[in-house]
């Protein structure tokens, strides 16, 4: 999956911190800027690292848990790519049991949350879902 070690100690890195600069990495594994440069453009070309984002502080966002049912006559996989790429979408698991897919949707308000569900649930295939929203993220 990972070209070497170096490699995913530069994910680790920007896992933690994505701001961290490559100098900064570069210094911590005795490497030059245009070494962690080259590196991550490579990451970044092979879909290795598939996108640089940010995450809100828990105290400044909202997050749901969607069940979803898919229609038995549906790929299941073809309505999880649709859901990744909604708004506020965060994850999305094909599971097993009554659901078929479960989503992380994660968003400023209840409101926006609520425009997340609503374009789920117009994707074709989608024939039930619960929604339970976090109240709060214990550990």
């Amino acid at each position: 999956m990972y070209s070497d070690k170096v490699d995913q100690k530069i994910m680790d890195f920007l896992r933690d911190d994505s701001r961290e600069s490559f100098v900064d990495i570069g210094k911590k594994l005795k490497l030059s800027e245009s070494a962690i440069r080259r590196r991550v453009k490579n990451l970044v070309d092979n879909k290795i690292i598939k996108k640089f984002t940010i995450e809100i502080g828990e105290e400044n966002a909202t997050s749901a848990i969607v069940l979803i049912s898919v229609d038995s006559a549906t790929d299941t996989s073809k309505v999880s790519e649709k859901l990744a790429k909604l708004e506020g979408v965060k994850t999305v698991y094909e599971i097993t049991g009554q659901y078929d897919i479960t989503t992380i949707i994660s968003a400023p308000n209840i409101s926006e949350i609520n425009k997340s569900i609503d374009a789920l649930r117009k994707i074709q295939g989608v024939i039930d879902t619960n929604t339970v929203i976090i109240l709060r993220k214990v550990s």
